[in-house]
């Protein structure tokens, strides 16, 4: 019976000799990094799943304001493609399908207030399999449209990351001032 709280005090100390390595070394989680402009207007229908991700994602990573006007905005940000695709993969021996690939595709650029490119069209391409069985047809109707859920998630993620990379272009220089 006395092994049983040693056990238990060496577990405590071995998990906090671990957690002070690792604040010790400078580890710390990857947070949300901050958008390089104030405020963004989104050119996509507004009631969309994706729209209503994508302002929940600003929103909790703070500091860029979502304009509802397009020259309200510091940047805007066009979507050029938003496509969802399922294809054929594989087929059993009597024909039917056997495996789906389910596909995203979706293209966008950033632009500025001024009209200057800020990030060139972008294209993020997202796959995920689906295993079919026509006996369990309900079960996997669920199932992709988890699969594209997850999908839109991580084309959430990829967006807000690359957000985060675009550099803004400098300030064009005051013009100079008329000479006498």
């Amino acid at each position: 019976m006395s092994s049983t709280p040693r056990i238990g005090r060496r577990r405590a100390l071995a998990a906090l000799a671990g957690a002070s390595l690792l604040a010790g070394c400078g580890f710390q989680l990857r947070g949300a990094r901050p958008l390089p402009f104030k405020s963004v207007y989104l050119g996509m229908y507004q009631y969309s799943e994706l729209a209503a991700a994508i302002r929940r994602e600003i929103r909790a990573n703070g500091g860029t304001l979502i304009a509802e006007k397009p020259e309200d905005a510091e940047v805007r940000l066009e979507v050029l493609a938003d496509l969802k695709d399922k294809i054929i993969l594989a087929l059993n021996t009597q024909g039917r399908v056997r495996e789906y690939q389910l596909r995203q595709r979706f293209a966008f650029r950033l632009v500025s207030k001024s009209g200057q490119e800020v990030m060139p069209s972008t294209d993020i391409l997202l796959r995920r399999d689906l295993a079919f069985d026509d006996t369990q047809l309900l079960a996997k109707q669920q199932e992709e449209i988890l699969l594209y859920r997850d999908m839109q998630n991580d084309l959430v993620q990829q967006l807000m990351r690359r957000l985060a990379a675009a550099r803004m272009p400098d300030a064009p220089p005051p013009a100079a001032a008329a000479k006498p």
